[in-house]
């Protein structure tokens, strides 16, 4: 600041340093000019004078007050943009004592960047003296023109050196200070503090010709297009560390754009300023010097904003940067022409640069220190998260009800051991009937069984150490059991043992059962995923072989698997091409081997896979919402075959779900339908099976039963005898048949008495309750004696006759009528027993 002051301060020049620029006078001359037409040139001074030239430009010097200068002094002349240089000096008898003309200027650096030429004649000596320069850019650029002794300049350059010893230490420091205080990931400021150092540094050494010790044809126009580059760079860099620097959202988000567009601004500017060879050089000087007033304004601005705001670190910055910015004024005035050229403001530039440089530093070790602060109350702030994110981790990856591992747990644990590529068994185990006991004994007799399970896992897999058990669904369980497969078949043999184990509720004794399904990684699967779904599919043949067991995955459960959904998708456009058929069973009266009514069972005439029984695509349709459509499209092919055949077919069984039967409107669809096709209702008899009654909506589905029969429609509970609460529906439900299961008719004719005792019972039952009751699935005539004997109504089976294709318009015999059918037709007319 005070250099900077000394430089604004007016003084009178020193008999020993004499500016020539102010009086130079110029004119311009062809390149073939003569030294003897140069000193006779007509000079022109002031306004109106040339200032480039695209070919010679010559200034004549004012020598009045050269005359106390000794032998050997100097010349110095600004640096700027040209190709040559030339100086002539005629002594006292206008003899030309010195003639030169320099294209090299290795040996000419000056410091403080000026060119520097020794004249040997004492300066009284010399009556006239001539620069000149070729093809340069424009005069007005040169900030000065200086005649002076060797001892001055030996002191000149004795100051400059010490300035620059201080300025390239300081900067060097800063530099290396700032490279070893964060040797992580740099933040975005002490990016651009590191190369706003950097540039600030190579600037000083270029422009003050420091850099020519190192690369001597480092002077001149070369070193004047690389101090304009620096100086954009030098802008740009420090804006963008200023509105880096600042404290988030202290400035507002506009000032910064146009700060950072700014920057951007110096950066390209000072590249158009050195590409004089293409740009004129004057109006890319003025636009970078106009750019950098931008830049201090929109900073000053910014500066007094964070102030007002509290930021901490703009104290540091206006410190540091309140010298620079006044020095680049003080420059951007002497290069405009308002203020007058000085040495001191160029020393002042290169001394705030240092005095900046040291106290950002000071600023940057403050961010830090602020910045680890942060960093300590965000460690502390991890710990306490990693430990409230470990309880919660343990609680959401733990089953509330049994203290297991849940879903989550279990994918986790199962996804380490693919990756780590363990070899490990999956089994899934379903609690069977806990909906039951749900519905009979209250969700706590639930919780209590799947506690149970819960404890009775956990100590039948005590025995092997790599386990791990998890509840993933209400009534789902899993355990990855890690080992050979010898493992898994003890873990198998261990779950079996759990089966029928008595556990209690309220004093009431009940048995465990369990369906068990398993699969192996890697030898069924190799992804997770997959090896859940081949145990599934393990567990779903366990429950479909009568539940309570254990079933192990293999491939053919897969390929029925992929058929089953095969059948799904083609089961939407089999409806379509109607594909769905119905065939019709006889069912007769065994007193009198009558016809009396027909079953209608469904056929699926598949075209790939041929004619399908319901048995391998029913249970699969009626998941899905296809199978709702399917089951309706089979009860207006029932109403059609009604309408067209009513006379002949009797009572008509149709076999109906529990979709049918739920919810409010599904009785009166039913009327309605028979309504809208003339069918009297008894000319239908709805089946069901004891699960359509154990389905969610099992209150629902009875109401409707109910008012199906009080319209006349007849209710049959069809494979009677099959289920465990069978008593209880024939009590509850509005039942007008009972149809004894196929599998206790096969087994009345064994020796051993077989089923003849249950299905006497079952008969006997009917007869009690007022039901008639239908024996299905009798192939021979021995079985239909016995059941005749035992007083069983109603009977159908091969005997009587195979499902066919709907009955023909005439009542003639088909092809598929049995021997006693066509007898039974001849006989008498179809009839209904009721």
């Amino acid at each position: 600041m005070l250099l900077l002051a000394l430089s604004m301060t007016p003084h009178a020049a020193s008999a020993r340093s004499v500016d020539l620029r102010r009086t130079a006078c110029t004119i311009t001359l062809p390149d073939t000019a003569t030294n003897a037409a140069v000193a006779a040139a007509h000079y022109r001074c002031g306004t109106g004078a040339p200032t480039s030239s695209k070919t010679w430009l010559w200034l004549r010097l004012d020598t009045s007050r050269l005359r106390d200068l000794p032998p050997q002094w100097h010349l110095l002349v600004d640096q700027t943009r040209f190709d040559r240089i030339a100086v002539l000096v005629a002594g006292r008898d206008r003899m030309i004592r010195h003639a030169d003309a320099y294209s090299h200027l290795d040996d000419h650096a000056a410091p403080g960047g000026l060119l520097k030429f020794t004249i040997a004649p004492p300066g009284r000596e010399v009556q006239s003296l001539y620069l000149g320069f070729r093809h340069i850019d424009d005069l007005t650029l040169m900030r000065k023109i200086v005649a002076i002794s060797s001892s001055e300049m030996t002191a000149g350059d004795t100051r400059w050196l010490l300035l620059m010893g201080l300025f390239v230490g300081t900067l060097l420091s800063a530099l290396l200070y700032n490279l070893v205080i964060h040797t992580g990931q740099r933040y975005a400021f002490q990016r651009w503090y590191l190369l706003w150092v950097t540039v600030a540094l190579c600037y000083g050494l270029v422009w003050t010709n420091m850099a020519t010790f190192l690369l001597p044809s480092l002077v001149g126009p070369v070193a004047v297009r690389i101090d304009f580059v620096l100086v954009g760079l030098m802008v740009a860099a420090g804006n963008m560390f200023f509105f880096a620097v600042v404290e988030e959202g202290i400035l507002p988000g506009g000032l910064a754009v146009a700060g950072r567009l700014l920057a951007a601004a110096g950066a390209v500017l000072g590249l158009m300023a050195a590409a004089d060879m293409w740009l004129p050089a004057t109006a890319t000087d003025r636009l970078l010097n106009y750019a950098i007033a931008g830049t201090a304004t929109v900073v000053a601005a910014s500066c007094c904003i964070a102030v007002r705001r509290g930021s901490r670190v703009i104290w540091f910055y206006m410190i540091g940067w309140g010298p620079v910015i006044c020095v680049f004024l003080a420059r951007l005035a002497r290069n405009l022409g308002l203020a007058p050229q000085n040495d001191g403001v160029d020393m002042a530039t290169f001394a705030a640069l240092a005095f900046e440089a040291l106290v950002l530093s000071l600023a940057i070790a403050d961010r830090f220190r602020l910045i680890r602060q942060e960093l300590e109350r965000a460690r502390q702030r991890r710990e306490i998260d990693l430990a409230e994110a470990k309880t919660l981790r343990l609680a959401a990856h733990t089953d509330f009800l049994t203290g297991l591992g849940n879903r989550a747990a279990f994918q986790e644990r199962g996804h380490t051991l693919i990756a780590a590529g363990t070899p490990f068994s999956l089994f899934l185990m379903d609690v069977d009937y806990l909906k039951d006991v749900n519905d009979r004994l209250g969700h706590a007799a639930g919780d209590v069984l799947l506690r149970y399970v819960a404890s009775a896992l956990s100590a039948a897999t005590g025995f092997l150490p790599d386990t791990d058990i998890a509840r993933i669904g209400g009534d789902e369980f899993a355990i990855l059991c890690q080992g050979a497969p010898l493992a898994e078949v003890a873990l198998a043999d261990a779950i079996s043992r759990l089966q029928g184990d008595a556990w209690c509720e309220t004093e009431q004794q009940r048995t465990l059962s369990l369906s068990v399904g398993s699969a192996r990684y890697p030898d069924d699967a190799q992804a997770l995923d997959l090896l859940y779904q081949n145990a599934d599919l393990a567990l779903y043949t366990a429950k479909r072989l009568g539940r309570a067991r254990y079933s192990r995955y293999d491939l053919l459960q897969r390929s029925l698997r992929d058929l089953e959904v095969e059948l799904i998708g083609d089961a939407e456009a089999a409806l379509k091409r109607e594909e769905f058929e119905l065939y019709m069973q006889p069912i007769v009266s065994l007193a009198t081997e009558t016809v009396c009514g027909y079953e209608a069972l469904l056929r699926w005439n598949h075209p790939r896979h041929g004619l399908l029984t319901p048995d391998r695509f029913a249970d699969v349709l009626v998941a899905e919402r296809i199978g709702l459509l399917v089951q309706e499209h089979v009860f207006e092919l029932a109403l059609a075959q009604l309408r067209e055949h009513g006379a002949r077919l009797g009572v008509l069984s149709v076999n109906f779900t529990s979709a049918q039967l739920s919810g409010p409107q599904a009785a009166k669809s039913v009327l309605n339908r028979l309504a809208y096709h003339g069918i009297a209702p008894s000319c239908l008899c709805v089946e069901v099976t004891e699960g359509v009654m154990l389905d969610r909506a099992a209150d629902s589905i009875l109401a409707n039963l109910r008012m199906l029969h009080d319209a006349g429609v007849c209710i049959a509970l069809d494979d009677f005898g099959t289920g465990y609460a069978s008593l209880v529906h024939l009590r509850k439900l509005p039942i007008d048949r009972i149809k004894i299961d196929c599998s206790f008719v096969a087994g009345i004719g064994q020796s051993d008495g077989g089923t003849l005792p249950i299905v006497r019972a079952i008969l006997g039952l009917g007869r009690g309750l007022g039901k008639v009751v239908v024996a299905e699935g009798i192939e021979t005539e021995t079985q239909a004696v016995q059941l005749r004997q035992l007083g069983c109504q109603l009977g159908q089976g091969f005997l009587y006759g195979r499902p066919v294709p709907p009955l023909p318009a005439d009542a003639s015999q088909t092809e598929t009528e049995t021997p006693q059918l066509a007898r039974l037709h001849h006989a008498k007319a179809l009839a209904v027993v009721h």
